[in-house]
């Protein structure tokens, strides 16, 4: 999918800012109004923008620890590795999920309260699950998120 300079002009501004007014937007990026409204419309309807989301302070509600926890699942089958899927990312301590190759089939990314509500969540709630033949918890110090997303680079084909 082709994106110009603008489309990458508004996205950049909309990661910063999802809530600012077309009008804020517009202005941002040297456009109309007009424009910036139908170019955002396009970048919906092509499904480069699929949603706008609330980012929260995880202390503010009471899940200051996080955690990064690498699961291995056994039988591996696609009814297996679907149906804890489904199960882990309705988890309340779930906040992203990964399914990966390598010796784990999901990496979870949880925010819980405290270290006991992490170690309750891993004993309690994971290894309860039949299907799940491993775990491994790594703490979180820090998270940082890489914003806003710039335009990835395309690799030229060998010989060219």
């Amino acid at each position: 999918m082709q994106l110009d300079a603008l489309d990458w002009a508004l996205l950049k501004e909309l990661q910063n800012d999802a809530r600012q007014t077309n009008r804020e937007l517009a202005a941002r990026t040297g456009v109309s109004p007009s424009t910036s409204l139908e170019r955002v419309k396009s970048l919906r309807e092509r499904g480069v923008i699929t949603g706008y989301h609330a980012a929260l302070d995880l202390e503010a509600i009471d899940r200051p620890v996080q955690a990064l926890v690498s699961v291995r699942i056994r039988p591996p089958s696609r009814p297996v590795i679907e149906g804890f899927r489904e199960w882990a990312a309705e988890l309340p301590e779930t906040i992203g999920m990964f399914v990966t190759s390598g010796p784990h089939d999901f990496l979870l990314h949880v925010a819980v309260s405290d270290v006991n509500g992490l170690y309750a969540f891993v004993i309690d709630r994971l290894t309860e699950r039949r299907e799940v033949a491993d775990v491994q918890t790594t703490m979180v110090f820090e998270h940082v998120q890489s914003r806003p997303l710039t335009p990835g680079r395309r690799r030229r084909p060998s010989g060219a």
